[in-house]
């Protein structure tokens, strides 16, 4: 039983208590375990940032983490952004723009772009640039997201 622990944590406000192994990712943990899909798994080397997550109000790769590591944190998924069946600003924005092609870097993007607007409401291009470019998109050329963080900017916050 030493290589498993239990942990408690809120996923988007939903309490959770599970008993885990010491080395399952925290990426693992909330797909497989939890069910948490829009968490993706892509470089698996917090290169990409597709596996993006809040953690206590910090994005974080959820692929460099273990899921003991969260214990007792709050985890915000890009599932938690939707309200009562109503989008977030920022993935109406999203939507709007045209800022999804594939969708693979979606989540980590806008959980990325929540971060900036939480400490930043007012952005300019070259701030937004500066805050996604850890989060690698292979099919928008990045404009029609910066775009859309600007106009979810405007209608936000």
């Amino acid at each position: 039983m030493a290589d498993r622990h239990h942990i408690t944590v809120t996923v988007n406000g939903t309490p959770y208590e599970a008993t885990v192994e010491s080395r399952l990712l925290l990426a693992d943990f909330l797909r497989d375990h939890l069910g948490y899909v829009g968490v993706h798994v892509g470089c698996e080397h917090g290169v990409c940032g597709a596996c993006t997550v809040l953690l206590d109000g910090q994005t974080v790769r959820s692929c460099l983490l273990f899921a003991v590591q969260a214990d007792g944190c709050q985890i915000m998924t890009v599932e938690g952004l939707a309200q009562d069946g109503n989008l977030h600003p920022l993935q109406e924005a999203f939507r709007e723009k045209q800022a999804i092609q594939c969708g693979f870097c979606t989540p980590g993007m806008l959980l990325r772009a929540y971060e900036l607007l939480q400490q930043n409401p007012h952005p300019t291009r070259d701030e937004i640039r500066e805050a996604i470019a850890g989060n690698l998109c292979r099919c928008t050329g990045y404009q029609f997201i910066v775009e859309a963080i600007q106009a979810a900017a405007e209608r936000w916050l």
